[in-house]
Protein backbone atom coordinates (compact mmCIF):
# COMPACT_ATOMS: atom_id res chain seq x y z
CA UNK A 1 0.00 0.00 0.00
CA UNK A 2 0.96 3.37 -0.44
CA UNK A 3 1.89 5.71 2.58
CA UNK A 4 -0.07 9.51 1.89
CA UNK A 5 0.73 12.77 3.97
CA UNK A 6 -1.01 15.67 3.46
CA UNK A 7 -0.39 19.79 4.19
CA UNK A 8 -1.76 22.66 3.06
CA UNK A 9 -4.82 23.28 5.26
CA UNK A 10 -5.58 26.58 7.45
CA UNK A 11 -7.93 29.24 8.05
CA UNK A 12 -9.24 31.54 5.40
CA UNK A 13 -11.98 33.66 4.95
CA UNK A 14 -14.92 33.09 2.56
CA UNK A 15 -13.81 33.67 -1.07
CA UNK A 16 -10.40 33.00 -0.79
CA UNK A 17 -8.01 30.11 -1.96
CA UNK A 18 -6.20 27.02 -0.47
CA UNK A 19 -4.15 24.25 -2.12
CA UNK A 20 -3.61 21.18 -0.96
CA UNK A 21 -1.21 18.56 -1.41
CA UNK A 22 -1.15 14.68 -0.91
CA UNK A 23 3.05 13.07 -0.56
CA UNK A 24 3.15 9.69 -1.71
CA UNK A 25 5.59 7.06 -0.76
CA UNK A 26 6.87 4.74 -2.83
CA UNK A 27 7.90 3.93 -6.26
CA UNK A 28 4.26 3.26 -8.12
CA UNK A 29 2.58 6.11 -7.49
CA UNK A 30 1.20 6.35 -11.35
CA UNK A 31 -0.02 2.87 -10.48
CA UNK A 32 -2.86 4.57 -8.81
CA UNK A 33 -5.55 6.70 -9.10
CA UNK A 34 -6.38 9.36 -6.18
CA UNK A 35 -8.89 11.05 -4.81
CA UNK A 36 -10.15 13.46 -2.39
CA UNK A 37 -13.08 13.51 0.38
CA UNK A 38 -13.72 15.55 2.88
CA UNK A 39 -15.86 15.05 6.44
CA UNK A 40 -17.55 18.03 8.33
CA UNK A 41 -18.38 17.88 12.06
CA UNK A 42 -21.27 15.66 12.95
CA UNK A 43 -21.31 14.61 8.87
CA UNK A 44 -20.35 11.64 6.69
CA UNK A 45 -17.14 11.64 4.69
CA UNK A 46 -18.04 13.14 1.26
CA UNK A 47 -16.69 12.45 -2.25
CA UNK A 48 -14.94 15.73 -3.37
CA UNK A 49 -12.76 15.06 -6.42
CA UNK A 50 -10.54 12.14 -8.21
CA UNK A 51 -7.90 11.51 -10.44
CA UNK A 52 -7.09 9.00 -12.91
CA UNK A 53 -3.28 7.52 -12.80
CA UNK A 54 -2.59 9.78 -15.96
CA UNK A 55 -4.06 13.08 -14.81
CA UNK A 56 -6.34 12.94 -18.10
CA UNK A 57 -9.54 12.02 -16.53
CA UNK A 58 -11.12 13.89 -13.30
CA UNK A 59 -14.26 13.63 -11.53
CA UNK A 60 -15.80 16.23 -8.99
CA UNK A 61 -19.15 16.38 -6.61
CA UNK A 62 -21.48 18.72 -7.72
CA UNK A 63 -20.69 20.88 -5.03
CA UNK A 64 -17.08 21.70 -5.76
CA UNK A 65 -17.43 21.80 -9.78
CA UNK A 66 -16.10 25.02 -11.22
CA UNK A 67 -14.63 26.04 -7.89
CA UNK A 68 -11.71 23.08 -7.24
CA UNK A 69 -9.32 21.66 -9.41
CA UNK A 70 -7.46 18.09 -8.62
CA UNK A 71 -3.79 17.91 -10.29
CA UNK A 72 -1.15 15.12 -9.72
CA UNK A 73 2.52 15.40 -10.46
CA UNK A 74 3.57 11.85 -10.86
CA UNK A 75 7.45 12.81 -10.79
CA UNK A 76 6.59 14.10 -7.26
CA UNK A 77 4.58 11.63 -6.01
CA UNK A 78 2.05 14.29 -5.57
CA UNK A 79 -1.52 15.36 -5.40
CA UNK A 80 -3.03 18.32 -5.25
CA UNK A 81 -6.59 19.76 -4.72
CA UNK A 82 -7.21 24.06 -5.80
CA UNK A 83 -9.94 25.50 -3.70
CA UNK A 84 -10.85 28.52 -5.21
CA UNK A 85 -14.40 30.83 -4.13
CA UNK A 86 -14.32 28.75 -0.66
CA UNK A 87 -17.04 29.23 0.91
CA UNK A 88 -17.82 28.50 4.64
CA UNK A 89 -19.71 24.77 3.94
CA UNK A 90 -16.20 23.76 2.43
CA UNK A 91 -15.46 23.74 6.23
CA UNK A 92 -14.26 20.16 6.90
CA UNK A 93 -11.16 17.49 7.49
CA UNK A 94 -9.94 16.93 4.06
CA UNK A 95 -8.32 13.24 3.08
CA UNK A 96 -6.52 11.95 0.22
CA UNK A 97 -6.82 8.65 -0.92
CA UNK A 98 -5.79 5.95 -3.55
CA UNK A 99 -6.44 3.11 -5.17
CA UNK A 100 -4.79 0.65 -7.34
CA UNK A 101 -5.63 1.71 -11.04
CA UNK A 102 -9.19 2.52 -12.36
CA UNK A 103 -10.50 6.20 -10.93
CA UNK A 104 -13.48 5.90 -8.56
CA UNK A 105 -15.53 8.02 -5.70
CA UNK A 106 -17.02 5.86 -3.59
CA UNK A 107 -15.14 5.96 -0.24
CA UNK A 108 -15.24 2.23 -0.03
CA UNK A 109 -13.12 1.56 -3.42
CA UNK A 110 -10.00 3.33 -1.90
CA UNK A 111 -7.78 1.19 0.10
CA UNK A 112 -5.12 3.53 1.35
CA UNK A 113 -5.78 6.90 3.25
CA UNK A 114 -3.94 10.05 5.04
CA UNK A 115 -4.42 11.29 8.00
CA UNK A 116 -6.38 14.85 7.05
CA UNK A 117 -5.88 18.44 6.63
CA UNK A 118 -8.24 20.75 8.23
CA UNK A 119 -9.72 23.25 5.94
CA UNK A 120 -11.89 26.54 7.68
CA UNK A 121 -13.66 28.57 6.19
CA UNK A 122 -15.04 31.86 7.99
CA UNK A 123 -17.68 34.34 6.94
Amino acid sequence: QVQLVESGGGLVQAGGSLRLSCAASGRTFSSYAMGWFRQAPGKDREFVAAINWSGDNTYYADSVKGRFTISRDNAKNTVYLQMNSLKPEDTAVYYCAARLLHIATMESDFGSWGQGTQVTVSS
